[in-house]
């Protein structure tokens, strides 16, 4: 029973909110046909979960990840 955590921010989309709902189930069935094809998993028993993180819960060498782009 495959368990597969997706972490993403909330940025980029068709809003700039974070990935629009077509893009997530994209995610999520290329993830699954994947692990089938891959490791020969029963999609039926595969479990995929998409967390978005707020950009600015999210860092990178130490910096927050805004942070980091403003100084760029």
């Amino acid at each position: 029973m495959p368990y597969v955590n997706i972490k993403i921010t909330r940025e980029g989309g068709p809003d700039g909110l974070g990935p629009s709902n077509a893009e997530k189930h994209q995610l999520i069935a290329g993830v699954t046909d994947l692990l089938q094809t891959v490791l020969g998993k029963d999609p039926k028993t595969t479990f995929v979960v998409i967390d978005e993180v707020p950009l600015e819960n999210w860092g990178i060498s130490g910096l927050p990840v805004k942070t980091l782009r403003q100084t760029k």
